[in-house]
């Protein structure tokens, strides 16, 4: 059976910035407002091209928009925010690692994305490939 990839999946797996990409694919989602503790995560899509040159198959980047476990922080929840000043944690716009059965999965405007509850995120990371070492 071929694997069927949104438009915006594959725009993330070829971008350069996957950061931006993301916040593109996602658009203003300004007047949507994220609950309590929650963060909202834009799942991080793999590039198609490694480093190496070798091109990746299009089911990798269908198995990240279901089991990626390194998310974008697009929205944070009136309590998640007070959490993340206290400890100085993660903050809209940095890379997190969460479990995919931690979080709640849904598409935002064609794009996966996942809401996590903010003490459930277990790590922060610097860059996505230190994760996935594209």
């Amino acid at each position: 059976m071929p694997v069927v990839t949104s438009r915006k999946v594959v725009e993330i797996a070829r971008s350069d910035n996957p950061k931006l990409a993301i916040i593109k694919a996602v658009g203003d989602i300004s007047s949507e407002q994220v609950l309590f503790d929650l963060v909202l995560i834009g799942i991080y899509i793999q590039p198609e091209k490694r480093k190496s040159g070798l091109y990746m198959p299009e089911s990798v980047s269908k198995e990240d928009e279901y089991q990626g476990v390194v998310g974008l922080v697009l929205q944070m929840g009136p309590d998640a925010e007070k959490l993340a000043n206290e400890v100085e944690g993660p903050q809209v716009g940095d890379w997190v690692v969460a479990s995919i059965k931690d979080g709640w999965s849904m598409t935002i405007k064609d794009t996966p994305c996942r809401l996590v509850a903010y003490d459930r995120l277990r790590m922060h990371i610097s860059d996505p490939t230190v994760i996935y070492n594209a």
